[in-house]
């Protein structure tokens, strides 16, 4: 399938993510009713911290506050009252429809909480990979795969009883390492990966309509789902976000049909390149492991994209003409079919 917008994110290189053009930290609470808990949620943008490696030329090596490089969602021990205060970031763009999306994770190893990476319209079109750190123990390392449909609703928002539910265990420690974890999202199927190597499909309750893509580390002390709150603060980090997706926006499927005149020219099309090994920094190869690919920074590839930029945004990015913030030069992104290791 064909893809013709991006957004990329490489937080081992991000001195303060609140400059970033295309993430929004995100500042809400939840009431403990509402957040189906004894607790509720407290959305706070102080916990999404960014901790970028010293060297800027570095893929691996010491970071700026010490511990783990890359961004940290930060879940807090201490209660607002009747709320735990968790952590969460948002793509500015809602306007993805159908795409490619992948987030390099170091889990907590602190019991009580829930990692969650996905994409989001409204509670029964939701898209999600969870990770609840209480299941993380020496002999399981689950990762839950959600499709949110009506079903959701019915149930009282849990999912665990719908045909769009999956337990897949993986093969190594969540929460001692970094790792990739996809979803590639089309109009038939949802197939989720880890570090490119397939997990599972689902064909059913498939969502149909554009939205955006978080990242969120919280707790609602839910005994059936986070449990916690947790006893420590507890942190989970990404090194880096890529999404290759479609835009439901008719102004953006006009650029693309301006720029990609011939879609059979010579490099018009180019492969989203599978990340096939942990992207961890850690060991004697940590520098070469943690290092991967992005268009954004390689010259001539992603034409009238918006991107990271410097400069301090004043609200939430424009795609309108002059608001372009990096220029490259690529017309069109597709992805190819991954094989199933």
């Amino acid at each position: 399938m064909v893809f013709t917008d991006l957004v990329e994110a490489n937080w081992l290189h991000v001195k303060n993510v609140s400059l970033d053009t295309d993430w929004q930290p995100q500042e809400f609470s939840v009431s403990p009713e509402n957040s189906h808990g004894p607790y509720g949620r407290a959305a706070r943008v102080g916990n999404v911290v960014s901790n970028p490696i010293k060297d800027p030329y570095s893929s691996a090596g010491p970071s700026v506050l010490g511990g783990d490089a890359g961004l940290q969602f930060w879940v807090r021990s201490a209660l607002e009252g009747n709320l735990v205060s968790t952590a969460e970031i948002d793509t500015i763009r809602n306007d993805i429809l159908y795409g490619s999306f992948r987030a390099a994770i170091k889990l907590t190893g602190v019991p009580g909480t829930c990692g969650a990476f996905f994409y989001y319209y409204n509670d029964t079109q939701e898209i999600d990979l969870e990770f609840l750190s209480s299941q993380l123990n020496a002999t399981s390392s689950p990762v839950n795969l959600v499709l949110h449909s009506s079903l959701t609703l019915q149930d009282g928002n849990d999912a665990s009883h719908s045909p769009t539910f999956k337990v897949a265990q993986l093969p190594f420690k969540p929460d001692q390492g970094f790792h990739e974890y996809r979803f590639d999202w089309t109009p038939d199927k949802v197939s989720f990966y880890a570090d490119g190597k397939w997990l599972a499909d689902m064909t059913q309750d498939i969502p149909s309509q554009p939205g955006h893509i978080a990242i969120s580390h919280w707790s609602n002390g839910n005994e059936l789902w986070s449990a916690g709150p947790p006893k420590t603060d507890a942190v989970m980090t990404i090194s880096y976000i890529k999404g290759y997706f479609n835009s439901s926006r008719a102004s953006r499927q006009a650029d693309h049909r301006r720029r990609c005149t011939n879609p059979n020219a010579p490099n018009a099309v180019c492969a989203v390149p599978d990340q096939l090994v942990a992207p961890d920094p850690s060991g004697s190869n940590g520098n070469s492991t943690a290092s991967t690919y992005f268009f954004s920074a390689d010259h001539n590839k992603t034409t009238n994209q918006t991107v990271y930029s410097d400069k301090k945004k004043g609200g939430a990015a424009s795609l309108g003409a002059g608001t372009v913030n990096f220029w490259l030069a690529l017309a069109i992104i597709t992805i190819i079919a991954t094989t199933v290791l």
